[in-house]
């Protein structure tokens, strides 16, 4: 029987997925759980700092400033209400690490957005946040150009 052959479910935390255990030289299995654990474990080499930025007018500017070189940052904006224009400037280039991730929130809207590269390309640089939706960019080195993630 081949996986094509199986019946289609929908698998939760408990579910067992197969794989081969090297150090065994076996097949195994473990749960869908453990196995999240184990790729969240090691999917970054840099954990992600959480920066807060409480814009109090319109025409803010917010830098992103992780606190080690690569680091993936998570930016939480506070404004203090709907604002009409932003900036948020991104890690200098020199400072970025391949596939290093920004993910911005706004508890507030924000009308016209301006996303700085800071020496890098940001590509689909959003123009504007809508509050509780995030964005989230990832960085290419061999392009020197944020993209936006999943």
């Amino acid at each position: 029987m081949s996986i094509r052959d199986l019946n289609q479910g929908t698998p939760t935390t408990a579910a067992q997925i197969p794989f081969y255990d090297t150090a065994n030289g076996q097949d195994r299995r473990c749960s869908v759980g453990d196995l999240a654990a184990v790729l969240d474990s090691t999917s970054s080499a840099v954990p992600r700092l959480t920066q807060y930025a409480a814009p109090a007018a319109s025409g803010f500017t917010v830098a992103i400033t992780p606190s080690a070189d690569g680091q993936n940052v998570w930016l939480v904006l506070l404004p203090l209400a709907v604002y009409a224009t932003g900036t948020i400037t991104l890690p200098a280039l020199t400072t970025l690490a391949d596939q290093q991730e920004i993910e911005i929130v706004s508890t507030q809207n924000v009308t016209a957005l301006t996303l700085a590269g800071n020496g890098a390309t940001v590509n689909g640089a959003p123009t504007s946040l809508t509050a509780s939706v995030p964005k989230k960019y990832r960085f290419d080195a061999v392009t020197s150009t944020w993209y936006p993630a999943l």
